[in-house]
């Protein structure tokens, strides 16, 4: 388990982006109007290679305080965006945030309390713990339920909601970690670290307002498969 340290100044916000002309602004301001408790708000927006206007929207924030840019040369998927910008992040509290506005960053106090507080190492941000939400796929339900179950099952925790977008780290926790997935697969992968490693864990509801495909949804049952095989390659085999 980490060492106790409560000097926490800076948050870091770090939102990977691919394809989301249509959703980045509006989220990027969100972001820059949330409350953080009073701590400094550093805002890692990664690129990986968007072919869509999402560059171009994202220009016209810069120059912004605090706010920072990088562009992935190729694309590359999530994990790697996010390996990219945890790199870049200075806060010592780091929050993952979602690009297409499913997640809210009016949760952001909700998310760092525990953390302030010296509760919590990580703070994962629950959809299934009576937080509003938008109600669409039972499927994608029941998949979410079995794939948390079975990563509960390998890593010995209660957690209700495994793949959510909206994680939250101590900088201590990053720098222990050796992530490797490039995709979707930072979900399950970075839960077994994390619980490998004894962290701290907390869960705390948040609002989720979930888009369908014809709304520009990635997720698919693909990505499904590879959470199983991620969570049983990081439980016996990494």
């Amino acid at each position: 388990m980490l060492e106790e340290s409560l000097a926490f100044r800076r948050v870091s916000i770090v939102i990977p982006v691919y394809n989301e002309e249509d959703r980045v602004g509006p989220l990027v301001e969100k972001v820059l109007h949330s409350d953080t408790l009073e701590l400094e708000k550093e805002i890692v927006v990664v690129d990986d290679h968007s072919t869509d206007g999402t560059r171009q929207v994202l220009s016209r924030y810069e120059g912004q305080p605090g706010l920072r840019f990088f562009s992935q040369e190729q694309n590359q998927g999530k994990g790697a965006a996010l390996r990219r910008g945890f790199a870049e992040a200075t806060g010592e509290i780091v929050i993952v945030q979602d690009a297409d506005l499913e997640y809210d960053p009016v949760d952001y106090p909700a998310l760092l309390r525990p953390i302030l507080e010296g509760r919590a190492d990580v703070v994962y941000g629950s959809r299934f713990l009576g937080g509003p939400h938008r109600v669409l796929f039972f499927w994608h339900f029941v998949g979410n339920r079995f794939i948390t179950t079975l990563s509960n099952v390998l890593t010995n925790l209660n957690l209700t909601d495994m793949e959510t977008g909206y994680k939250v780290f101590r900088r201590e926790v990053l720098r222990q970690l050796r992530l490797r997935s490039n995709r979707f697969g930072f979900e399950p992968e970075v839960t077994a670290k994390v619980a490998r490693l004894g962290c701290r864990i907390y869960e705390t509801p948040i609002s989720y307002y979930g888009r369908t495909y014809a709304e520009g949804k990635k997720l698919n049952w693909k990505d499904g498969v590879q959470a199983i095989y991620c969570i049983l390659r990081y439980a016996f085999w990494d």
